[in-house]
Order: structure tokens, then sequence, then C-alpha cells
């Protein structure tokens, strides 16, 4: 699965961006979705997931009421809409996808990674 990613930018605080994850390859309707963000110096860490079905997400708790993932299987396309975007969400951010036979988000082991993209929020 190769996944593209597009949608990062330069905001202020409380604003919103909306990061876009396009797959090719195989079925995408087989592979689960996580996004992931690394700000300089840090390690890389886990913001938001969701199914294969796109019936069940889950969230870090830095990010939760505040971020949404969602997905268009017939797009084979992932989102993750943020809203109140805040100075310590800057990072460059990842989308990753990991086959899966059940329909649970998966926050970890995730075999194929997008190019990342930056997002920064100034205060």
């Amino acid at each position: 699965v190769e996944l593209v990613q597009s949608g990062g930018g330069l905001v202020q605080a409380g604003d919103s961006l909306k990061l876009t994850c396009t797959a090719s390859g195989r079925p995408f309707t087989n592979y689960a979705v996580g996004w992931f963000r690394q700000a300089p110096g840090q390690k890389r860490e886990f913001v938001a997931a969701i199914s294969v079905s796109g019936g069940n997400t889950s969230y870090a708790e830095s990010t939760k009421g505040r971020f949404t993932t969602t997905r268009d299987n017939t797009k084979k396309t992932a989102y993750l809409q943020m809203n109140s975007l805040k100075p310590e969400d800057t990072a460059v951010y990842y989308c990753a996808a990991q086959f899966a036979v059940i329909d649970v988000p998966l926050s970890m082991r995730y075999e194929y990674w997008g190019q990342g993209t930056q997002v920064t929020v100034s205060s």
C-alpha cells in the first residue's frame, strides 16, 4: 500500500486543518489507518486511529475532542480533521496503514507509512 498525504500548513492557534491520506495499491478496505506525529526532538506519538470499516476510532488524550478521523473507502482516503489547534500540536504528521482482519482501531505496529506533512500552529 502506498500512502500519499496532503493538507498540512501554517495556521494560528484556534484554527482548523484537515489532513488527507490517499492509498493506492492493495484494497484499502482491508487496512486500518492510524495517524501519528513527531515534533522536533521528540519521539513519534500516536494521534488517532480508525478501523477498516470506519466504525471504530480511538484518540490520544491530547487530541480527544479536538481531532476527528474518518475514512471514505470508495475513495481510498482517510482524513484527520483538526480543530482548536494549539502550538503544541506543531509537528510532522504521518498517516499509516496496517492490514487488519478485525474491525478495531490500532495504535501501533503499522507497516505502511505516508511521507509526512508539516503542521505548524503559531500562538
